[in-house]
């Protein structure tokens, strides 16, 4: 399936870019959220007339993800969760517990900003969490695991 793309998809090109993707990855990801349409000769020819207007709109989600990167940098975030004495958790806490912290703490986050590649934290501690606001803005934020009193 060929298709244009409408903005910049990590690991796959950017604005503009024609890629040939698998069916079922355009048709159930790329084109319904609006990264994608199909390479045919309209649309190619609807995107030329205009690309300015994608490249001023893409730039401006790049802007504000950065400035919100700016307000994240260095930004700590304290999570009281049950846990054990040895200082293990009854549960776990995921992207979407970290994001309404934060959130909460002033620092709006969506749950899927939160990249755990590790999984949920099991434990008590301090843990470095990577924020990805967009495909090419990254940042880390410390969030602090703490046993309820």
């Amino acid at each position: 399936m060929e298709l244009i793309l409408l903005q910049k998809v990590v690991n796959l090109g950017g604005l503009g870019d024609k890629v040939k993707v698998k069916p079922g990855y355009g048709r159930n990801f790329l084109i319904p959220y609006g990264k994608a349409v199909p390479a045919t000769a309209d649309n190619v020819a609807a995107f030329e007339a205009k690309r300015a207007e994608y490249e001023a709109k893409a730039s401006a989600v790049h802007a504000e993800a950065e400035a919100r990167k700016a307000k994240l940098e260095g930004a700590t975030v304290t999570i009281a969760a049950n846990a054990s004495t040895e200082g293990k958790l009854f549960g776990s806490v995921g992207p979407r517990d970290i994001a309404e912290a934060f959130t909460a703490a002033g620092f709006p986050l969506e749950k899927n900003e939160v990249v755990m590649g590790e999984g949920p934290l099991r434990r008590t501690g301090e843990f470095e969490i990577e924020v990805r606001l967009h495909a090419d803005v990254h940042t880390s934020v410390k969030v602090l695991v703490e046993a309820e009193a």
